[in-house]
């Protein structure tokens, strides 16, 4: 059984994950520091939330449609899969003020259902509350192994 977003014990054991990061946290794949990949998970969070748009062409619309399956019922999510143009940080921030923001937003999760606002991802098509939750806890759980935690 997959673990999920929505329950709040292993939401809090998720957020006991993202406390584990330190500035000496470095990728054991990718190019993002630790400060950048909680920027980048806090806008993937804002497309559930109705907040962050993505600009996705059709065939990428197209491409998503076909793997969505493969990616959220399949293993862990590949290192080095691309992501969207709007997801890439480049600049540096404070990592607790990253971390701080990164808690909050996913928090939200634990009220249900209700925290997702949008039910057509940009790039995935149509998800269920099952597959949004499948979608955000791999993509977390995928950079917090990124980073050794």
């Amino acid at each position: 059984m997959m673990n999920s977003i929505f329950n709040p014990t292993e939401n809090d054991a998720m957020i006991a994950r993202i406390n584990k990061l330190t500035p000496e946290s470095y990728p054991l794949w990718g190019r993002m520091s630790v400060d950048q990949m909680c920027r980048h998970y806090n806008l993937a969070i804002a497309v559930a939330y109705g907040e962050q748009d993505l600009k996705i062409n059709i065939l990428l619309k197209l491409l998503g449609k076909m793997l969505k399956k493969k990616v959220l019922y399949g293993g862990h999510l590949k290192k080095e899969s691309p992501t969207a143009k709007e997801f890439i940080v480049k600049d540096h921030s404070d990592l607790e003020n990253a971390k701080a923001e990164l808690i909050t937003n996913f928090s939200r999760f634990k009220e249900g259902h209700a925290s997702i606002k949008v039910m057509k991802h940009p790039f995935w098509g149509t998800l269920n509350y099952e597959e949004w939750d499948l979608l955000m806890w791999k993509h977390l759980d995928h950079h917090l192994r990124q980073f050794g935690v």
